[in-house]
This record gives structure tokens, sequence and C-alpha cells, in this order.
């Protein structure tokens, strides 16, 4: 298989600022179809990204059998059903997180997952990150060879920020309205929570996911304490991530930049990422590592792929999975559990809040 075959779902802003372009440029894919409700729109990118075909809706486009893969971001409402649409194919499919809103939710598409031939991977795409791959490498390191001990406290820290950062990739609209989409929730949550869950959960699976990535922890997590504002989105949750305790801070600031960072402590030293933006274009994030014991040091490495953007090493993973059949490094089956934590997080809130 030369050259990887796509079709993709969706023109909104991820579509035309992040995934259209990535994969477009790859020397090892071409996006060949394209499905949007929105015809006039849907008819601008495909000349915009000159894209042999475009259809209204994705099931006409998951029959096309030349097709190799697909790619979906849509609203989170709708994505989850258009994937599992498209994995009953029994081809791979690349969607935007978060895969659901509910372990219900996400448990139906990974069983369309399980057709033949389907795969799922998620774009979590902190995982591809330069300087988070570097992070890893190094924690790795401590853990096997003992050098700094054990793991006593891991941290991610989130306050968000500006996370557009002037991006001035061109953007094709139209004055055709939105697609509908109903409000999906976890069954037990009131429909007045529905909106800071979502926000909650989009904006901070990131977090876990990635903290979950560095200490190898699986699905070996469970919430220990939660302590939100009434807003259900500032303030702290802790873990236990396999015997080591994490904790999520979270938080909005009117910040010209982007507030975040991920800790990972050992009794002797301690490994520090700090992420770019989102949409900081060719920014990897930014490493620490500290040394202690007898003696001390402290290093800021540079990533080896200096001027890389997460977004694009994820397409990059993505395409070279489908051609060679290795596995994805941010599977739906790893996402179930993320779905699970959030649930569990605002179970917990709610309680407290006398709500449920």
């Amino acid at each position: 298989m030369d050259t990887i075959r796509l079709g993709y779902v969706g023109c909104g802003f991820m579509a035309q600022k992040v995934h259209l372009p990535n994969f477009s440029s790859l020397p090892g894919c071409k996006v060949v179809a394209l499905a949007e409700v929105r015809e006039d729109l849907g008819r601008r990118v495909q000349k915009r990204f000159e894209i042999e075909t475009c259809y209204r809706h994705h099931l006409d486009m998951a029959e096309n059998s030349e097709i190799d893969a697909f790619a979906v971001s849509a609203h989170f409402a709708a994505q989850g059903e258009i994937a599992g649409d498209l994995l009953r194919t029994g081809r791979p499919v690349f969607m935007e997180k978060p895969m659901a809103v509910s372990v219900i939710q996400a448990e139906a598409i990974l069983d369309a997952a399980k057709t033949p031939g389907a795969r799922l991977m998620l774009g979590y795409m902190k995982r591809y990150d330069a300087g988070n791959e570097l992070v890893k490498a190094t924690l790795d390191q401590f853990r096997s060879s003992g050098e700094a001990g054990p793991i006593v406290y891991a941290r991610a820290h989130g306050f968000c920020g500006d996370w557009i950062c002037g991006l001035d990739t061109p953007m094709e609209t139209s004055d055709e309205p939105m697609p509908e989409a109903e409000t999906i929730r976890p069954a037990w949550l009131p429909e007045a929570y529905a909106g800071p869950y979502i926000s909650y959960l989009q904006q901070y699976a990131h977090n876990v996911n990635l903290l979950r990535f560095f200490l190898d922890a699986g699905d070996r997590v469970r919430v220990r304490t939660v302590d939100l504002d009434e807003d259900g989105y500032t303030g702290i949750v802790s873990f236990d991530m396999d015997g080591v305790r994490g904790v999520l801070e979270s938080g909005r600031l009117d910040h010209h930049r982007w507030d975040e960072h991920t800790q990972v402590y050992f009794q002797n030293g301690w490994v520090k990422t700090w992420a770019p933006p989102l949409l900081h274009k060719n920014l990897p994030a930014e490493v620490e590592i500290y040394r202690g014991g007898d003696e001390h040091s402290y290093a800021r490495p540079i990533p080896r792929d200096r001027w890389s953007w997460a977004y694009h090493r994820e397409a990059e993973h993505f395409i070279a999975c489908v051609r060679n059949g290795d596995p994805f490094r941010s599977s739906g089956e790893d996402t179930l559990t993320d779905v699970r934590l959030f649930e569990d997080i605002y179970r917990i809130f709610l309680e407290q809040q006398g709500v449920l």
C-alpha cells in the first residue's frame, strides 16, 4: 500500500485549520474524498484542497471501496456515531477527541471497532509531541535504572489561555446554517450540567490522557478526591494512577499565552514539560530534567525533532500505522479509561453539590 487514500468527514475549524492541511501535506497520503452536509461549504473546501469527490453524507462516502481509511472531526455529539458507521465498513478511523461523553457511548463505538479490518485512533496529539516523547523516554530511563528513586508524585496543570495564537491558515465559509446536533450527555447527568461537563471533558481529557501515558498507568487509574468550584471547572482532582498520586489542576485565565505543564517527581529528581499553545505550529513542548542525589544536574534538552508540530506528527503516525499495521499510540480501547474517569469526577462533584 504505497499511498493511503483517505476519506475525511467534516469541514469545520479543526478540519480546515489543522487536519486537512496536515493529511494533505503527507507524501504517503492522498485525501480523495470529503463528506460535508453543508453542500456549498463542502464544494469550497473540496476545491481548496483539490479533493476528487465530495459527498453530502458520510454513509455515501463509506460505500467507496477505494478509500483505505477515514478521518473525522465533527461536533462531539455527532462524530461518535459517524466514527462507528465508518468503523463498521472494516477500515481504520481517526477521530478527534473526546471519543464519547459516556462509557455507554464509548463502548458502542468500540464494538464497531471490532469489525474485521477496523481500528480506531483518537486525536490525543500531545502523545506525539516531540518534547513529550523526550519526557516519556527520560521517565522510562529513570524508572528502569532506578537512578532517581521511585516516583512520588505527578501533576498536570492547565489554566489555558490563547490556544489559536493568530493561526492564519485560510478557512472557507458559507452562509449555510450549522448542522443541528442533538445534545448528548450521560443518562445520569442533569441537563443543566451538560454544558459544564462537556467543557471540562473536552479541555482536560488531554491532560489526564497524557499523565496516564507518562506513567504507563493504562486503565489502572481511579479518582481519589474531587475539589471543584461551583462552576464545575476550576479546582483540583486527585487520582491513584497505578499506585502514584496524580493531580489535575484546572482553571481559566485571560492569558496572552498558554499556561499548561506536566511534571513527574521522583525521590531524587523530576521531569517536566511545558506545553506550547495548541495551534502554535512547529513548536514542541519544552523539557526540564533535574537529577538530584550526590551530584545535582539541571538540563533543558532540545527535542530531536526540534521544529515540529504535534498535530502534524499525529497525522504522520496514523498514516504510518495504517500502512504498516502497527498499533496506534492513542487507541480507542485506551481512551475508554479517560471517559470513565471523567464520568466518575462529575458524579462525585454533583454528589458533593447535593444534586445527585
